[in-house]
């Protein structure tokens, strides 16, 4: 696994990134409801790992991805957090194979969110990064 980010993504990738999800993010609860809607079309078994209030859930998934977004270019701030979300979840039940399904809902949301400029060079980029963030997150609940 890479240890930088940087190696995952070119500069003009971490600006659409980032600029998609400015766009995605002006009605943050519509990012998540359509996240976990289609995830869970894609694979109900998951909503069974999910407990408590959905609208808290969804906070948390804008936050985190709010927190990855501004880290894009902090290799060293991103990666040890990554990493201890992978822990985490693995302790909630997540398995490797869920890791497809999630970043499969997560590109589709922020897609419909953003709207006609979620080009596929935004989609190549967030789908890059997702994979990257992925593996590191499988390696570590794998190590733990």
């Amino acid at each position: 696994m890479p240890k930088s980010v940087r190696s995952w993504l070119t500069a003009k990738e971490a600006g659409l990134i980032r600029a998609s999800f400015i766009k995605a993010t002006a009605k943050p609860g519509e990012i998540s409801t359509l996240f976990y809607q289609r995830l869970f079309t894609l694979d109900p078994s998951v909503r069974g790992l999910f407990h408590g209030d959905m609208r808290e859930q969804g906070r948390k998934l804008i936050s985190t991805l709010t927190f990855i977004v501004e880290s894009l270019d902090q290799p060293e701030r991103l990666l040890p957090t990554v990493r201890e979300l992978g822990v985490r979840h693995a302790n909630y039940g997540v398995k490797e194979h869920h890791y497809a399904t999630v970043g499969e809902a997560l590109v589709w949301g922020l897609e419909r969110a953003v709207g006609r400029t979620f080009t596929k060079e935004t989609r190549v980029a967030w789908k890059r990064i997702y994979a990257g963030l992925a593996d590191a997150m499988i390696d570590a609940a794998k190590n733990c």
